[in-house]
């Protein structure tokens, strides 16, 4: 299943692009990083099956054994492509938020792009390496 980070603005050279970089490198399911213009810009269409996450202050707060059990599950029923939405500085409009599969919260704060990515990366890390039983994540 292919992991597709999308976000809205450019991540630049900065500490958190190095964190993001890292993560990709260690993530061993396939991972696309995608930077839109802050305003405009379409996503390219996706391969069916698909399932969307939006990051959203709103959302579900998960742990992350709980989101890896999601990604598992989509996994194994044949999802093609998981997409992680970062929305522009004004959040995410209502028909997306009531289009995507799940709204997910990093808490009730809200956070830059840059960090949000670092945080998305690390959590899909830990969600492959809990699938896989890898010891970073401990219970």
């Amino acid at each position: 299943m292919l992991l597709h980070i999308i976000g809205r603005g450019k991540i630049a050279r900065s500490p958190e692009a190095e964190l993001v970089a890292r993560y990709e490198k260690r993530i061993t399911w396939p991972v696309k990083l995608t930077e839109l213009p802050e305003t405009g810009g379409n996503i390219a269409p996706p391969q069916a099956p698909l399932r969307t996450i939006l990051l959203d202050e709103r959302g579900k707060q998960l742990g992350s054994e709980e989101f890896a059990s999601i990604l598992g599950q989509w996994r194994d029923d044949g999802v093609r492509e998981a997409r992680f939405i970062l929305g522009a500085a004004d959040g995410h409009s209502a028909d997306a938020r009531r289009e995507a599969d799940i709204l997910f919260a990093f808490g009730r704060a809200t956070w830059p792009h840059l960090l949000a990515r670092a945080m998305v990366m690390e959590q899909i890390y830990r969600a492959t390496t809990i699938l896989s039983g890898h010891p970073y994540h401990r219970s």
